[in-house]
């Protein structure tokens, strides 16, 4: 299922993170992050829970106002990646896609010998590795994608709590789904776990989804998901409303992406993946 020899091409990308939040991060490269350190970077407003340490009461005495200090210092970058295994995942080659993709996060990152964790979902949280550096770290992460059983529904907003609780720090979240499911649960998920982190959403979809071109007058339909069967007539009318819709929800997903700053791509099966990380590498580099 997993390819390996794409992998040496991502080589050529570095693993950086664009400036979005406050935190830049990068392993061993200098980052700006609320703490000690050597040097003072800038000053942030005060909100509760942040550490007094780092309040200036000198600048509170001249403006009445609490700001805390923020330091330049080393930090190690964090990424979590998030697959989709829910049965809906298994159609065409999805799954199979996805996985390649979380590999070839999970290989830049281990190449800039930072930590990555990788966890599956779909109605809840199913295997979750913690994060750690190292080859035999990303081999482990191989070998549980090639072995993935799909199953259940998929449920962004509940994963996404569940998970984002887990992050103990400002961190990249790579969140890869279908997305089939409905829309306000995936924008809530976005905004969970984009609230304190880096994220970048990828939806998968294979284009006989979008189009329905396998589909033609009297069908029987399935759903991955529940297994309920729906008999339907599969007119040109209704498949033109079904390719509205869908790139209705593909917007909708778009938007939330927006809203909170994250990167969101749509990548068909059909794309190949070396040229799925040279879109990606936009947000990358």
């Amino acid at each position: 299922m997993i390819e390996i020899d794409f992998l040496e091409e991502l080589d050529r990308f570095s693993f950086m993170i664009r400036k979005r939040v406050s935190s830049v991060y990068s392993g061993a490269r200098r980052s700006i992050r609320q703490g000690r350190g050597i040097d003072i970077y800038d000053f942030g407003e005060y909100f509760p829970g942040d550490d007094l340490k780092a309040v200036d009461w000198k600048l509170y005495s001249r403006t009445e106002r609490l700001y805390i200090r923020r330091f330049e210092e080393e930090k190690s970058l964090t990424t979590h990646i998030l697959v989709d295994a829910s049965r809906s995942m298994d159609f065409g080659k999805k799954f199979d896609y996805a996985a390649m993709l979380a590999a070839g996060f999970a290989y830049l990152v281990t190449k800039e010998n930072e930590k990555f964790a990788l966890a599956t979902y779909s109605e809840d949280l199913r295997d979750v590795m913690q994060p750690r550096k190292g080859k035999t770290h990303f081999l482990n992460a191989v070998e549980l994608l090639k072995g993935k059983k799909l199953e259940g529904k998929t449920r962004v907003n509940f994963c996404a709590e569940r998970y984002g609780g887990m992050i103990r720090s400002r961190s990249l979240v790579v969140l890869i789904s279908d997305f089939l499911e409905n829309l306000a649960s995936v924008q809530q998920g976005i905004y969970k776990l984009a609230r304190r982190n880096e994220l970048i959403a990828i939806q998968i979809f294979d284009a006989g989804e979008k189009n329905l071109d396998w589909l033609s007058g009297d069908a029987k339909v399935y759903d991955m998901e529940s297994s309920e069967m729906m008999r339907t007539y599969i007119s040109p009318k209704l498949k033109a409303e079904h390719e509205e819709r869908f790139a209705e929800h593909i917007q909708g997903i778009k938007k939330a992406c927006s809203e909170v700053g994250a990167d969101f791509f749509s990548i068909a099966t059909s794309t190949p993946i070396f040229d799925a990380f040279l879109e990606f590498s936009t947000v990358l580099g």
